[in-house]
C-alpha cells in the first residue's frame, strides 16, 4: 500500500472548481513532483491533502489509514507536513525558536530545542540560530521553511515552491537537503516551477492543468508528452 492515496479529490469554490477528480500515490522514500501553470489547482491541491481544506469530493489517506477529515496538527503528528509558498514565521522569534516550535511536536522543550539547533545545521542555517526570520535572505527563509517541517520527523513532506524566487545556484542547497531527506527515507512531494530542479529531483512527476491531471509519468516521459508541452512547459526545458 502506498504511504500516500488522493483518490478522485475535488474541490470547488462555488461554481469554481479549482481541483478536479485528481488521483495519485506516493510511495514511502519517493520523489514525486507536481507541475502545472499558474492558477492549475496545486496549491489548493495540497491544502486539501493537508487538512487546511476540506475536499468537496473524494478521499486522502495517509499510512492506509483515511486521513480526509483530520486536521492539520493531527496529519502532522502521524507524520505529514506541508509548507508554504510564502514563508510562513513569528517575527518576534528566532530561526531556533520557531524550528524548536516544530519539534515540540514530538519532543519535550530541552530535547527540542537541541534536535532545533541539529536541524538548522543540517539544512545550512548553522551560525544563524539568533537571527530573526526578517533579517535571513531569500534563501535563508526558503531553508528555515523547510527547516520546521524537518523539525516535525516527518515521514511525507509537500513542499510548495521551495525555490520560488531563487536563482538555479541559489535551488543547488535546498536540492541537496531535500535529496538527503530522501535518502534517510522521507517522501516528498513538491510543487515546483522552476522546472530544472524538478526534473532533477524527482522520480515520477504528475501535472495538473486547469485543476485536472493531464498526465503522470517518469521526467523523461512527461517532458516528451504533446499535452504537457503544449499546456506548461513552452521554452522553459531549454533554460
Amino acid at each position: 500500500m502506498a504511504l500516500l492515496e488522493v483518490n478522485a479529490v475535488t474541490k470547488s469554490f462555488g461554481g469554481l472548481v479549482a481541483v478536479k477528480a485528481v488521483s495519485f500515490a506516493v510511495e514511502a522514500g519517493e520523489i514525486l513532483g507536481v507541475i502545472g501553470p499558474n492558477g492549475a489547482g496545486k496549491t489548493t491541491l495540497f491544502g486539501v491533502i493537508s487538512g487546511f481544506l476540506p475536499p468537496s469530493e473524494g478521499e486522502v489517506f495517509f499510512g492506509g489509514a483515511r486521513a480526509t477529515g483530520l486536521s492539520p496538527h493531527q496529519l502532522v503528528n502521524r507524520g505529514l507536513v506541508r509548507s508554504f509558498q510564502i514563508v510562513q514565521t513569528f517575527a518576534d522569534m528566532t530561526a531556533l525558536d520557531v524550528v524548536t516550535t516544530a519539534a515540540l511536536v514530538r519532543r519535550p522543550m530541552r530535547a527540542a530545542i537541541d534536535y532545533a539547533a541539529d536541524v538548522l545545521g543540517r539544512v545550512g542555517l548553522s551560525g544563524k540560530e539568533h537571527m530573526v526570520p526578517a533579517a535571513l535572505s531569500l534563501q535563508d527563509k526558503k531553508l528555515l521553511e523547510l527547516a520546521k517541517c524537518v523539525a516535525t520527523e516527518p515521514r511525507l513532506i509537500l513542499l510548495d515552491e521551495v525555490m520560488a524566487g531563487l536563482t538555479l545556484a541559489e535551488t543547488e542547497l535546498p536540492l541537496a537537503v531535500i535529496r538527503e531527506l530522501n535518502r534517510q527515507g522521507v517522501a516528498i512531494v513538491m510543487v515546483e516551477h522552476v522546472m530544472p530542479v524538478v526534473m532533477r529531483a524527482a522520480q515520477r512527476i504528475v501535472v495538473i492543468d486547469f485543476g485536472s491531471k493531464i498526465a503522470e509519468g517518469a521526467p523523461q516521459e512527461i517532458v516528451e508528452n504533446r499535452s504537457v508541452i503544449d499546456a506548461y512547459f513552452g521554452d522553459q526545458l531549454d533554460a
